[in-house]
Formats: structure tokens, sequence, C-alpha cells
């Protein structure tokens, strides 16, 4: 089969396509065969090593070889011990610990996958178990009439998320480059912030924050929460998330305010959700662009880079 695969850190331009052989399934895995794999920030991060974090599993050298972890496709084979699905299924989720989506196959276990929705097609299926999960566990809470601040919202979860955020009734403001802007007034922003020309920690106070790159001072943030708020960060660089997880707790507590960094569930159970939002027309799905198996390279520093409007997609099959 062919896959894009890389053996160092670094830019896209490690990554390449080769001839590999087709896995086969373990005890509770499934062989899928890729039909379509979303890009995430995640992806980049891993590509590039940095921040820290996402060398987990593999300090000096990638622990995977092949990047993708939110896949679409079809079942191929299935190993022992497996009960949901048969080779035939269509079937989605986030493979976010084997990875290997950028590939004509991957393996998968059981538990991570679900059936696709009949009314998705496999690329927009492939935009919403990652994206999805952060966006609706980082808006979860939000009422109608509170004011909420989505930092990055101009990528795949951000988008999510304003849409998630304006169906509880709040005031959605998003913060992203000026070339996103209008992007995220067209998904339902009531107000739009260019970071590189405004801190929007010092424009007001938001009943609720989340974070998609986070990078600022503890400080900063418990400045733009107002009374009672809470802070959610998921993503940025590892100083700033080791902060919020240490001095950020005591910090909000002393003035009636909450900052963590979320914690986001994997599974099924915390995407369908959002897919079921999607197929009923609740919410949309926005592709920014969709690129060949070829063309994993340009994709990730279309992500990686910043420059996407929703989510980007790989077709492999």
């Amino acid at each position: 089969m062919r896959a894009v695969v890389y053996d160092r850190y670094g830019l896209p331009d490690e990554l390449r396509i080769e001839t590999v052989p087709t896995p086969s399934p373990a005890a509770r895995q499934v062989l899928v065969k890729v039909a379509a794999t979303s890009v995430n920030l995640s992806d980049w991060e891993t590509l590039r090593g940095s921040p820290l974090y996402s060398r987990i599993g593999g300090l000096r050298s990638p622990a995977r070889r092949t990047l993708g972890s939110d896949i679409a496709g079809w079942v191929d084979a299935v190993g022992p011990a497996v009960t949901r699905f048969q080779p035939g299924d269509q079937v989605y989720g986030d493979n976010l610990v084997l990875k290997g989506g950028f590939a004509e196959y991957t393996i998968a276990p059981e538990p991570v996958l679900a059936r696709k929705p009949g009314a998705l097609s496999f690329a927009e299926a492939s935009t919403i178990p990652q994206a999805g999960a952060i966006a609706w566990q980082g808006t979860e809470g939000a009422r109608a009439g509170q004011r909420v601040l989505i930092n990055g919202a101009g990528g795949g979860s951000g988008s999510f998320a304003i849409q998630l955020a304006k169906r509880l009734g709040a005031h959605v403001t998003g913060v992203d480059n000026a070339s996103k802007l209008e992007f995220m007034r067209s998904v339902g922003a009531d107000a739009v912030i260019d970071y590189r020309s405004d801190d929007f920690t010092r424009g007001g106070q938001y009943d609720l924050i989340l974070d998609l790159v986070a990078h600022q001072s503890v400080f900063a943030y418990r400045r733009a929460l107002a009374p009672g708020g809470r802070y959610r960060c998921v993503g940025g660089s590892v100083g700033a998330l080791l902060r919020v997880l240490t001095i950020g707790s005591l910090a909000g507590r002393l003035t009636h305010r909450r900052l963590g960094v979320l914690a986001v569930k994997q599974g099924p159970a915390h995407f369908e959700p959002v897919a079921d939002l999607c197929v009923s027309g609740d919410l949309d799905i926005h592709i920014d662009r969709t690129f060949t198996l070829d063309e994993v390279p340009e994709a990730l520093a279309r992500v990686g880079e910043g420059r996407t409007l929703g989510k980007v997609v790989v077709s492999v099959t």
C-alpha cells in the first residue's frame, strides 16, 4: 500500500510516499481502507516535534511513521474479539494513538470507531472526531446571554465551537488572524478580533474563554474573565499550559474565576453528538480544501501556518 512516512521531526519536506506492507489487525483492532483523513493541528505538531508534548512516546524520533488520526473509510478486515464491525462497514473516528491515516490502509482499535452516518460523505465525517470533540467539550456549559470568546476560532475546532456556542444562545467573539475575520462572521461569530492588532485580554471580560492556542500569561487570561468565569485551554506552548495547570488554579480561585486545561475525552460518545447535529442541519461542516495523498506535505503546511478556514481534508481513496 502507499503511505506518507517520515523518520525524523522537521518540516513537511521530511515527508515522502513509500510503498509499505499492508498491516494486519490484532485482537480488538480493525483494518480500515481509508477514504479520507482530515488534518489537525496535532498532526503538524507531531511532524515538527514541537511543542514537547507532541513527542510523547518518541522523544528522539517519531513513534509512528505515518501521521493522520481523523479517519473515515471502510472496514477491510477485523481482528479477533471485534464484535461491533464487519468488513464493508463504513466507519470514522479519531485514531490518535496509532495514527496512520495518511495511507491507503490503517489499523485502528475498535473502541475509537463509530459507524459513519449515511448522510455524511467520507470527507465530511473525517472532519468531526477530534475537532468536534474539542468544540463540544470546550463549549459545554455556555448559556444564553453569556459572553463566550474562542481564541483560534478560524480553524476546524473553532468553526464548530462558534456554532455550538451560538446554539446555546451565547454572544460569541472569535479571535484569529485578519484573513479569517470574515469567515468567523460567516460561521456565526457576533464579534471578531485580529490577534495581531488587538489583545483580547485587554478588551473586555467574558464568561467563558476557549483557548485553542494559549501563549499568554495566566494573569492576562484572568483579567479577561468576568467574575465566576471559566477559562479552558486545549493547545498552545508548553510554558503557557504549565502555567495554567500550576498557577492558574490558585490565581483563579482567589478571584472567583476558574482557569484550567481542558482534558479532552476521546471516543464516539464525545464526537457523535456533533455528527448528529451536522446530519440534522443544525451545524455546518466547513472544508477549506481537499488534497490528495501526494499533497499531504502541502496540506500539513496549510494547517501549520494558520491559513485554513475550517478543516483541511486529504482524499485517500
